[in-house]
């Protein structure tokens, strides 16, 4: 049997959870497997790494650290936004996602922390910056 090395395109199913247990993303749960070029840049470095060496109908949990994933959380990356900054009517949640675009037209998400009647106080991070990855993942194909 061949082991996966870079430049192959892999698909498998994924199980994503925290190390409490918290599941964050599942390819089993939406039913379908996800395919990518192993070394493409398509996948964060840990994951990568760890399907390398990998074979066909393997299964393999594994646990990437912030380094290797979403990187750590930047406080820089959080900030405090007059609320004339988003449409009229809107009312901020704690812990609610929201979505924009920056001046260049790219679209921005960040997770509301708090707010006051003046301002929205909005992480920019990605949700799983600062956290340990665990990933179940089990391989369904392999082209060379």
């Amino acid at each position: 049997m061949s082991k996966i090395e870079e430049g192959n395109s892999v698909t498998l199913h994924y199980v994503g959870t925290l190390e409490d247990g918290t599941q964050f993303d599942s390819s089993k749960d939406r039913g379908e497997p996800i395919s990518f070029v192993v070394g493409g840049g398509q996948m964060i470095p840990g994951f990568d790494q760890n399907v390398r060496g990998m074979e066909l109908g393997e299964t393999k949990t594994f646990t990437i650290s912030p380094g290797e994933g979403y990187g750590e959380s930047d406080p820089e990356a959080i900030q405090e936004v007059s609320k004339e900054q988003f449409p009229e009517g809107f009312n901020p949640e704690n812990g609610v996602l929201v979505r924009g675009v920056n001046e260049n037209n790219e679209e921005i998400v960040a997770v509301v922390l708090e707010h006051s009647e003046e301002t929205v106080t909005l992480d920019f991070n990605h949700p799983l910056a600062g956290k340990n990855l665990v990933f179940e993942v089990e391989i369904v194909e392999i082209e060379v």
